[in-house]
């Protein structure tokens, strides 16, 4: 992670990302993740069908902030910006705290990635918890997700860059 601007208002990320789908609880949506270029940009592709039967419903890019897999402490930041170009469909941003400790547990809020590239940024003092009791609290950060999820839909959103800002 370095931070990319003259006034440190951005802290670009180095994301190494992996793909996930529902099939981890029995679902059945398919998918992939690759790197393209895309429109003139490097970017990670994640691409799919998401199916709801056997109780799935999704397919997820999604990195840890440390290799370790240790919690990054964020709270001098004010939330993420992401670059991202898709289908105009609607997308969830996840982001877990070593806080959690079921799966099923997250911050989240949803963004719509159009056909062009644009970037999203998302106030950590937007991120709802996802059942769970704790509050989101940006120094125990410890992974960003890019899900498509809850409906039946052709997943393709890509995402060129990633990163913290501050207001």
């Amino acid at each position: 992670m370095e931070l990319n601007t003259p006034d440190k208002q951005l802290m670009k990320l180095s994301p190494v990302w992996e793909y996930i789908a529902d099939g981890v609880m029995g679902g059945i949506s398919k998918g992939q993740l690759k790197p393209q270029n895309l429109n003139g940009r490097n970017a990670m592709r994640l691409t799919g069908q998401v199916s709801l039967d056997n109780n799935g419903g999704f397919v997820q890019m999604a990195f840890d902030l440390r290799p370790d897999g240790c919690a990054f402490d964020a709270s001098t930041w004010s939330g993420i910006e992401l670059d991202v170009l898709g289908n105009s469909e609607t997308y969830d941003l996840r982001l877990r705290t070593d806080q959690l400790n079921r799966p099923w547990q997250s911050f989240r809020t949803d963004f719509t990635a159009p056909s062009n590239w644009i970037t999203r940024r998302v106030a950590f003092a937007d991120m709802q918890p996802h059942r769970t009791e704790q509050r989101f609290n940006p120094a125990h950060l410890r992974r960003i997700g890019v899900l498509g999820i809850g409906r039946e839909f052709a997943a393709d959103v890509a995402v060129s860059a990633v990163r913290l800002y501050r207001d």
